[in-house]
């Protein structure tokens, strides 16, 4: 096997590490995973360093186990290389690459003010998790890690730099630090000089050109893999330095690139731990708290519907009846779960029988809420079956993206022509596919490839770095190269479907007062 032909994407999820290796014909043909989780600490949903370190050592472990079982041989390069992860959040270095606080992740509901302040400045919605959010509630917060402040960068961009020594991130992941100028391909430089002057006003040197990385599109070589880089990632040794490493990106465009999603009109949901919509536009949308401006891989402007809560909630229940199947001498595999439990849905009413769900394990920016409390509650005459069950905590895994999407689709009129689906709410195939075509009521398609997800975009994204044509665009390369014979199902959910979606959502709209009393009683 010549591994030189190969391209490997690895991503810092949520709740899981993937890495899957591609072919030069865009098909994975290795992968390899480790499973972790957030963790609350001092009111911080944060991933200490060990966790990043070790997690993603493991993960890069477990495929090379992989390609030794599969081709009999140990890997000691690859073609070319790709990092990403969860966008947002906050990772501020010193000049030495020491981290000044812990990672504060983009589950995080503290930037608030920062956050309106520079909406207000910029003319621009910045969302609570943005970076510059949290770096200008530090600001406001006078927190003594400023005046040492060397750079801020994402998770995907530290193990970037870590492996390469390269401050970079890709411009999709950049558009969740700071706005960016699709047309200059960077940050925006109007909003640079009024964050600029602002920060000064408040007494510090540093200018955001100075701290923030810099900004590359897929298809730039963003480094080569260093000889450090190598004995990390792979502390066997076997792992040679000098391989070319694509710009790292988020999971938004990572999703972007493993769905085609890069071209004006076209759109895809990602659902996994939190949910998001993202429509490539035309033209750019008023300014609205729910909708975020970021870009594709390239730098085109994107719509963006991002829920910070999706499946935890449904992840939580399935682990207690994975306990008590255990309990019950009936133990059965994770995957056997999920498929059962996803699949009974299907069974359920379309309004799911007055049950209903509150996914909030954490803020959600979208509703308003700066705090979660997961809830579940019913009316006394509510048919309580595990279908009824079931299909409300899949349904209030969308709810919230729905709130927004409306903002988007009808005040904005944005079109879509075509939304796919990807990520591990759409794992069994035809369940959350359907339900995510009641809740918008269209068409709604999954590539063969939808459960590898974001890893797999990466690893195309690399591909494209290292096989595109001279001048091809990503939107061709993807549409040529890659997708032209790609397998994909389509469905679109019955009127009964639709129609109890909506009932679900009015329903679920009213009991968000529910969950407001939660917060406060608990």
């Amino acid at each position: 096997m010549d591994f030189l032909n190969t391209a490997l994407g690895i991503e810092l999820g949520s709740t899981r590490i993937k890495a899957v290796l591609i072919d030069e014909h865009h098909k994975p043909i290795a992968a390899g995973s480790h499973e972790w989780e957030n963790r609350l600490v001092n009111g911080v949903w944060t991933y200490t360093m060990e966790d990043i370190h070790t997690g993603v050592q493991a993960c890069y472990a477990d495929l090379k186990r992989d390609i030794e079982e599969k081709f009999g041989a140990v890997p000691t390069a690859f073609g070319a290389v790709g990092i990403s992860g969860m966008m947002h959040g906050y990772l501020p270095f010193d000049a030495e690459g020491n981290a000044l606080t812990e990672f504060r992740t983009w589950r995080n509901t503290m930037t608030g003010a920062a956050a309106a302040e520079l909406t207000g400045l910029f003319g621009f919605n910045i969302p609570q998790r943005w970076s510059v959010a949290h770096l200008y509630q530090a600001v406001l917060n006078g927190e003594e890690h400023l005046p040492r402040l060397g750079h801020i960068t994402t998770v995907a961009g530290y193990i970037h730099e870590l492996l390469t020594g390269v401050c970079a991130v890709g411009i999709g992941e950049a558009s969740g630090i700071f706005p960016i100028d699709s047309e200059k391909l960077g940050y925006d430089a109007g909003m640079i000089a009024k964050f600029d002057a602002r920060v000064k006003e408040k007494g510090y040197a540093w200018t955001a050109e100075q701290v923030l990385p810099k900004v590359l599109v897929a298809g730039e070589n963003a480094g080569y893999l260093t000889e450090a880089g190598a004995k990390f990632l792979d502390p066997a040794g076997d792992l040679k330095p000098g391989i070319p490493f694509a710009p790292p990106e988020g999971d938004a465009g990572t999703g972007m690139a493993a769905t085609n999603s890069v071209a004006p009109r076209t759109g895809n949901v990602s659902a996994g731990t939190s949910d998001f919509a993202m429509i490539v536009v035309e033209k750019m949308p008023g300014v609205h708290r729910e909708i975020d401006m970021v870009t594709t891989p390239s730098g085109a402007p994107v719509a963006m519907v991002h829920c910070n809560n999706c499946t935890s909630d449904i992840n939580a229940w399935a682990n207690l009846f994975a306990e008590f199947a255990a309990a019950a001498g009936c133990k059965v595999d994770k995957n056997t779960l999920y498929t059962t439990l996803f699949n009974i849905a299907l069974e359920g009413d379309p309004d799911c029988g007055g049950l209903m769900s509150c996914n909030y394990l954490s803020g959600e920016g979208v509703t308003d809420f700066d705090d979660g409390r997961p809830v579940f509650l019913r009316a006394p005459g509510a048919k309580l079956t595990l279908a009824n069950f079931m299909r409300t905590h899949l349904l209030s895994a969308l709810a919230t993206l729905k709130i927004g999407l409306d903002i988007l689709t009808g005040e904005e009129q944005v079109p879509i022509d075509k939304l796919y689906g990807h990520g591990g709410y759409f794992k069994t195939p035809g369940v959350g596919q359907r339900m995510l075509s009641a809740a918008v009521g269209a068409p709604v398609s999954v590539m063969e490839t939808a459960g590898e997800g974001g890893p797999y975009g990466m690893a195309l994204l690399a591909g494209y770095m290292l096989w595109k044509e001279e001048g091809q665009k990503l939107e061709e390369y993807l549409e040529q190269k890659v997708f032209a014979d790609a397998v994909s199902s389509t469905l679109t959910a019955d009127e009964k479907d639709i129609a109890g979606f909506a009932a679900f959502l009015e329903t679920y709209k009213k009991a968000l007062a529910v969950e407001t009393a939660a917060i406060a009683a608990i």
